[in-house]
């Protein structure tokens, strides 16, 4: 008598018919329009009346949008599990995460051998799934580090390589009816998929029995197994037997199997068009009203995340996990989760935080926000994770991580008013403005997310003729440190506005903005390559040649330095708008800063030269080391450091990134960034903390200011350079106004200043 909590679930067992090809095809289409959540297909490689059910599965998920698919169940003697797991995570990868993985341990030995694949006994297809599993599952983890080996009784892997990750957690349910295959299930598997037709009375019961105990053995939690069940039956006027009579006769029957058995997901067993539309439309419905009563009176809490005893083991002190809000559980992520490593890091930051919220709107945020206030342990706000000053990870705290909220909405194509959630990357907001003729300068790589760039400045491919980031930045919805949910423009709070753009990590967690794009579509982009032996000529040189260039021209150089090998300089230069003689006149000139390696230009639309890759973040450093500073020229001593830091190592990756143009066309107390007067950016990466500090500290002299987004050197001394005199203590006023406990204090934050009482 068990109801294991977890949501309903709904779909169809399909015949896949070789004769008829499109039929089932057009029933899973059915089961789409119908409401219904799975649409399943039995897998018999051997038998040429059915298609093959893996090429079908990939052509149903192709005609369908959202309807989840999966074999019921797959044959596994004739799938070689590491080419399996691959072809799911592929699949799933395509379909936007619809794929889920029913598999069997084999049946039918005659025509499986036939076919060239093992004949097996009862036992050995059991030890063979096993192995399957622990292959399939490792295949997945792209995270984890070296190849794949298993060196099983049936499967020999021999340092396969990791990957792809799946777009979701790919669950693995298996087909089963004996003992040794339900413990299995309880140990390894995450759901347990019998036809009812072949169940026995009472074999529900035992089999759920079996099942808790191996999970509980294994040291998981028996509700992390789902109990489906593929059932079959009649839609008639009259009652002629189980499952065969009126949808309310089916919601009667079913019901019990969900709230005593713990059936979670019921799949009809039918070719029949109407009954799906019957099963769709009525009992699927129905059902989940029962079920809901149901446990609404049993005191169930349906849909709860369940982790095991090994999970739980892994929580951090100081975070009450269980007080969670229950809006919020089913996407937080804990550190014993399987999609932990997909969250826990930046781009350079390897981090380890005890919880990450995962909200999907400004209400859940501020749940969200209230939560973490509660705990002990530091917070985190996390936009589309790339970080690359590594402040939007932690260790042991709480990080609020809103790369759910990404939409893209063109508001007025007309006036370039588009509306953006901060959790967006940038490669995906230039393709959803490309057909509209628009964009807005982004960085220089298309993973970056909107939230972190919009709101600290933005200095990207086409500043110089259109600005930084924050300089079109129309308004911004956020939540306070109290919880205030508010929006912030040039008319409301007006101060509020005035910091966001520039300090914005400081005064709350921004869940929309209103940018204004500008017409560009087709830019000429180009990439020059040349040894950089004589580096400081060639940063000079450059340097030079930059600043005298029309301001259609952005120009970002890259220096690397290897052991044993000279420097090499890469330019990436981006001529905003698509008169190409125009770009060569300008880009020309540039060829002749140093020994050219290579070089090419293309006409090409913006959105293509900063594609979105969706890169998983891992991170790779405790605490990386980023600096950086602007600089009004590049002089001299500019060059010979940044040389000396090249070829000692001490920071052998370099970046200059031009600024100026329209950069410095704002009035600098427009914003809370306030350099409008340097014409470039200086960044370098380092590895070793003393040395690296101490060339910096022997750069900065020649620098002035610096950019918070690229920096990681936290001594006080940082926050004034970034924000200077007036700026620093006008922010300090509004810090103690919307944040005077200092609850964003993860990056650079700002002591709240109350202003001082005037005397008598």
């Amino acid at each position: 008598m068990t109801d294991y909590g977890h949501d309903l679930l709904f779909g169809t067992f399909i015949s896949p018919q070789s004769q008829r090809p499109q039929e089932a095809v057009a029933l899973a289409q059915l089961t789409e329009q119908s409401g219904l959540d799975l649409a399943t297909f039995q897998d018999h490689p051997y038998q040429p009346a059915f298609l093959d059910t893996w090429t079908l599965l990939t052509w149903v998920a192709a005609r369908t949008e959202r309807v989840r698919v999966s074999a019921n169940v797959l044959n596994l003697p004739l799938r070689p599990p590491a080419v399996l797991a691959r072809a799911a995570a592929s699949l799933d990868l395509l379909s936007g995460g619809r794929f889920e993985l029913g598999l069997g341990a084999g049946a039918f030995w005659d025509a499986i051998e036939a076919m060239g694949g093992p004949r097996r006994g009862p036992a050995e297809a059991v030890s063979a799934l096993s192995e399957a599993i622990d292959i399939i599952r490792a295949i997945w983890d792209g995270s984890a580090r070296g190849g794949v080996f298993l060196d099983g009784e049936h499967y020999h892997v021999r340092g396969a390589k990791r990957g792809p990750e799946p777009a979701h957690d790919i669950p693995i349910w298996l087909g089963a009816y004996k003992p040794r295959m339900l413990r299995l299930i309880g140990a390894k598997a995450d759901g347990w998929l019998p036809t009812l037709a072949y169940l026995k009375d009472g074999d529900l019961e035992r089999g759920n029995r079996v099942i808790d105990e191996a999970a509980a053995a294994a040291g998981r939690d028996p509700r992390q197994v789902r109990r489906l069940l593929n059932v079959s039956g009649a839609f008639v006027p009259e009652s002629q037997g189980f499952l065969q009579g009126t949808p309310q006769q089916w919601v009667d029957e079913l019901l019990p199997l969900a709230v005593e058995q713990g059936i979670a997901a019921f799949i009809l067993a039918s070719d029949d068009p109407r009954a799906i539309e019957v099963f769709g439309a009525e009992v699927a419905p129905a059902l989940r009203e029962a079920v809901a009563r149901e446990r609404q009176a049993a005191g169930t809490t349906p849909g709860e995340v369940v982790r095991g005893p090994k999970a739980l083991a892994l929580r951090r002190d100081g975070i009450d996990y269980d007080g969670l809000p229950p809006a919020l559980r089913a996407t937080a992520v804990e550190p014993g989760d399987r999609e932990y490593a997909k969250v826990r890091s930046t781009y350079l930051r390897t981090g380890s935080p005890g919880l990450v919220i995962r909200p999907d709107s400004a209400a859940a945020v501020a749940e969200a926000l209230e939560f973490a206030r509660k705990q002990r342990g530091p917070l985190a706000v996390r936009s589309g994770g790339h970080g690359i000053s590594g402040r939007s990870t932690n260790d042991g705290g709480i990080v609020i991580d809103v790369s759910r909220l990404n939409q893209v909405e063109v508001l007025d194509p007309a006036a370039g008013r588009i509306r953006v959630g901060p959790g967006a990357r940038w490669g995906h907001l230039a393709d959803k403005l490309l057909p509209h003729g628009l964009a807005i300068s982004s960085g220089d790589y298309g993973d970056v997310g909107v939230g972190g760039l919009a709101t600290a400045g933005g200095i990207g491919l086409l500043g110089r003729k259109y600005g930084l980031t924050i300089d079109h930045v129309a308004a911004a919805e956020l939540v306070l440190a109290d919880g205030t949910q508010l929006r912030a423009d040039a008319s409301e709070h007006p101060d509020l506005f005035w910091a966001l753009r520039g300090a914005g990590g400081n005064f709350g967690i921004v869940t929309a903005l209103e940018l204004d794009a500008y017409p560009v579509r087709d830019v000429v982009f180009s990439v020059m390559v040349f040894d950089g032996g004589n580096t400081a000529a060639l940063i000079r040189n450059w340097g030079e040649l930059v600043e005298a260039a029309p301001r259609e021209l952005t120009s970002f150089l890259y220096l690397f330095a290897q052991r044993g090998a000279p420097p090499v300089a890469r330019l990436m230069n981006v001529y905003a708008g698509d008169d190409t003689e125009a770009a060569v006149a300008a880009l020309t000139p540039l060829l002749k800063i140093g020994p050219l390696l290579d070089q090419q230009a293309q006409l090409a639309p913006y959105a293509a030269i900063i594609p979105a890759y969706d890169s998983q973040h891992d991170g790779g450093q405790r605490n990386p080391l980023i600096s950086n500073g602007h600089a009004v020229h590049l002089t001299p001593e500019i060059g010979d450091l940044v040389t000396e830091g090249l070829l000692s190592h001490v920071a052998p990756w370099v970046s200059v990134r031009a600024v100026g143009g329209a950069v410095n066309d704002a009035d600098p107390a427009a914003t809370s960034y306030p350099h409008r007067h340097q014409n470039f950016n200086l960044s370098s990466v380092g590895s070793a903390q003393g040395k690296f500090r101490s060339h910096w500290d022997e750069l900065r002299p020649y620098l002035d200011g610096l950019y918070l987004s690229f920096e990681t050197d936290d001594r006080p001394e940082r926050l004034s350079d970034a924000f200077p005199g007036a700026t620093l203590t006008r922010l300090g006023r509004l810090k103690a106004a919307y944040d005077p406990e200092n609850i964003f204090n993860a990056n650079f934050p700002i002591p709240p200043e109350v202003p001082a009482r005037p005397t008598a």
